[in-house]
């Protein structure tokens, strides 16, 4: 009969530690051994910044970290307002110059045509046409 090996634990558990032991070590030394982001290495080792500055943009960067991570739904209602100012501005800015075409187009008819008998309407119609490129003003008799 085959005889069971016995398995002596304690001395399982030392080679699982010395393992994990040596990991960690070469974990440590790669951690280390980290590279300097490329904009520090640009700004503070080649160019030759002062390193007081270094501390105030990191500090700044941390700073900000935690802003964004606090203050999340603030920054996103910001966000959102931003970007629909940014999208309605083209809108708003159009129907500015077409109000501001119409009346200097309205202020240009009234003065050099003789329109006596043109009402209100006839005229925010002659006037918008002009702005739009339409070359009815021109067919008005002097």
């Amino acid at each position: 009969m085959n005889k069971k090996e016995t398995i002596n634990h304690k001395d399982v558990k030392k080679q699982n530690y010395a393992v994990k032991k040596m990991n960690a070590t070469e974990n440590s030394k790669k951690k280390k051994d980290k590279d300097l982001p490329w904009w520090v290495e640009l700004l503070f080792v080649q160019i030759g910044l002062p390193d007081n500055l270094l501390i105030k943009i990191l500090k700044a960067k941390k700073q900000s970290k935690e802003f964004i991570k606090n203050d999340k739904k603030i920054l996103i209602t910001f966000l959102f307002g931003f970007i629909s100012l940014a999208y309605f501005y083209p809108v708003i800015k159009h129907a500015k110059n077409k109000l501001e075409c119409q009346s200097i187009a309205k202020n240009y008819i009234v003065k050099n045509k003789n329109i006596a008998r043109i009402n209100r309407r006839e005229l925010k119609m002659l006037s918008t046409n002009f702005c739009y490129g339409g070359k009815e003003i021109y067919e008005i008799e002097n």
